[in-house]
């Protein structure tokens, strides 16, 4: 009886283990993924950077940029713009200043302005 014991106590135990431990993960990631957002964000804040690529097919303009206002961090990525005429006024290589909109997450440029 006891050699049948001792695993069945050893199973229960690793489930209860992994269990916890599965839990202790994910409450992990949790934390990581909720950073408190700035209770009021400047509209006219703008970030600085630089035009990589426009691209009038998809009415997307991708810019590196460095830590934006809102919070984003730096990174190359493709934004929409609010007005599709800029496409044919922004150029590769361009230094701008722009503002996103965070109706929809940052993901579109609101305004922008040359840098010289």
């Amino acid at each position: 009886m006891k050699i049948l014991l001792a695993p069945t106590f050893m199973a229960l135990g690793l489930a209860f283990s992994a269990s916890a431990m599965a839990q202790m993960d994910h409450n992990m990631h949790t934390a990581q993924a909720t950073k408190p957002v700035a209770a009021s964000v400047d509209a006219n804040a703008l970030g600085d950077a630089l035009v990589k690529k426009v691209d009038k097919t998809k009415s997307t303009v991708t810019l590196q940029h460095g830590a934006l206002p809102n919070g984003m961090p730096p990174m190359t990525m493709a934004y929409k713009v609010k007005d599709t005429a800029w496409l044919d006024q922004l150029k590769t290589g361009q230094k701008i200043r722009f503002a996103t909109d965070p109706a929809d997450g940052g993901m579109t440029v609101l305004r922008y302005e040359l840098v010289e």
